[in-house]
């Protein structure tokens, strides 16, 4: 079993940054590749990024690419999402997963067999 944590989530202005992390403790870290994805209010979850076990392959949906960048550091069991240039619709609960899947299966939450509680992320306009 993997536990996650997420933090780093709060309220910033639009144009702003965060950056987000996620503690995994469990399994061995390295054996996952990871994913965030977020939630708004009335809307499904949705993929934001993920990253393969050697964090050399990263993906990204179109509506955070060129603002987002999703990074892991092994040692640490930590996997982090920098969000620049944000913007209110980036507004949503964040949530952290982990899966063994890959391939086709990481950019849906069905794909991801553990979850973090979530951090909630508002941004102001």
């Amino acid at each position: 079993q993997v536990q996650l944590v997420e933090s780093g989530g709060g309220l910033v202005q639009a144009g702003g940054s965060l950056r987000l992390s996620c503690a995994a403790s469990g399994r061995t870290f390295s054996n996952y590749e990871m994913g965030w994805f977020r939630q708004a209010p009335g809307k499904e979850r949705a993929f934001v990024a993920a990253i393969t076990w050697n964090g050399v392959n990263t993906y990204y949906a179109d509506s955070v690419k060129g603002r987002f960048v999703i990074s892991r550091d092994n040692a640490k069991n930590t996997v982090y999402l920098q969000m620049n240039s944000l913007k209110p619709e980036d507004t949503a609960v964040y949530y952290c997963a982990a899966t063994t899947y890959g391939g086709l299966f990481r950019t849906t939450p069905t794909g991801y067999q553990y979850w973090g509680q979530g951090t909630q992320v508002t941004v102001s306009s």
